[in-house]
């Protein structure tokens, strides 16, 4: 039985359907990124299961049981927000404790909880401190150690590391997983950062206007992508366009707008669909186009356009018959604007989606 599941949960404001007819399920100690970009409804889903929204439509249930018409504070769930919502002018134990006296816990346990959740998160010794004093860093595990407190049946949290500096983010990615394998807590993590989720997640929800287009592991996102938006929105994708002409297994033969015919995986989707004709796009990540050289496989003539030299990589647009196209090479062959450029595309990495 899933952890937190929902069923068919719709949420209009006015005329706006901002989550549309959503059903997902989020195992036990399962990490579930929902991810979109700005106003997909992702933290529109997450408020619906805190309870501080009520669906127009569907169920929302924890532990098997029904909780859609509770109160957030009759779920068993603790939030983490984007903002900390720290009480500034209360102690980071006071903070903590806050939720713990509302459930009136004696006095001795809520001493115990306090120091217990500030260990886990590394900030003992920070009791009497006010969230001013704090750096962001320090006082986003302090929201996070204040909902830990409650022993949430369900940890929610909202895009919590966008506050922070680039540097200290990435550090934070690493800090919050490994606390919620260690605590084995189910997670709800929403967030836009697409390198974040990658990183954090045991499953990604993808949403777009609404509506969840993808659910699977990180890499099962990123390397079969459904759709166009989803290989465009996680990481970077060149899209080619084409008509599929026959299926061999699990690949395709795609003849390009210029005649030439390359093979291609051919997607999830479009396998379970039977597919075996019509206008297709061929997705291929930067890091999957390589230089042609004997033996490789789909070979194509280009020319550079443009180059970005980055360190360790030089980034490199170039020109397919008026298809513009992205690929990182190493800095020792370095190839000059104008010059012809011959490169292959990974069969098993290329992914052919619907058109």
């Amino acid at each position: 039985m899933p952890q937190l599941r929902l069923e068919g949960v719709t949420k209009r404001f006015g005329n706006v359907v901002a989550v549309d007819d959503v059903t997902l399920e989020i195992e036990h100690g399962e990490v579930m990124s929902i991810l979109g970009p700005s106003g997909c409804g992702k933290t529109t889903t997450l408020r619906l299961i805190a309870g501080f929204l009520k669906p127009d439509k569907g169920r929302i249930l924890m532990g098997g049981s029904d909780v859609t018409s509770l109160p957030p504070e009759k779920r068993n769930v603790g939030m983490v927000f984007q903002n900390y919502a720290l009480w500034p002018h209360m102690t980071v134990f006071d903070n903590i404790a806050f939720g713990l006296k509302i459930r009136k816990m004696p006095k001795e346990e809520i001493k115990r909880k306090v120091k217990e959740v500030l260990e886990l998160v590394r900030l003992e010794g920070f009791e009497s401190r006010y969230p001013p004093q704090l750096s962001g860093g320090q006082q986003q595990r302090i929201a996070l150690a204040r909902a830990l407190a409650l022993e949430p049946q369900v940890l929610l949290m909202d895009e919590p590391l966008s506050n922070l500096d680039a540097k200290l983010r990435e550090e934070m990615r690493f800090e919050v997983r490994e606390l919620q394998k260690k605590l084995s807590i189910t997670t709800v993590y929403v967030t836009h950062d697409q390198a974040e989720a990658l990183a954090i997640s045991d499953r990604i929800a993808v949403m777009n206007r609404g509506k969840i287009v993808q659910v699977g592991s990180p890499s099962e996102i990123y390397d079969n992508p459904a759709n166009q938006f989803v290989a465009s929105f996680i990481g970077i994708s060149n899209f080619i366009e084409g008509e599929l002409e026959a299926v061999e297994g699990e690949y395709g033969v795609v003849r390009l707008e210029n005649g030439e015919r390359v093979t291609c995986r051919l997607s999830p989707n479009l396998l379970s669909e039977g597919r075996t004709s019509g206008k297709v796009l061929i997705v291929v990540r930067p890091e999957n186009i390589e230089l042609a050289k004997e033996g490789s496989e789909n070979i194509l003539e280009t020319k550079v356009t443009r180059k970005i030299y980055l360190g360790n990589t030089v980034d490199y647009r170039v020109d397919l018959d008026g298809i513009e196209l992205r690929l990182l090479l190493p800095p020792e062959r370095d190839f000059k604007v104008g010059e012809k450029v011959r490169i292959s595309l990974n069969p098993q990495k290329s992914v052919i989606i619907k058109g």
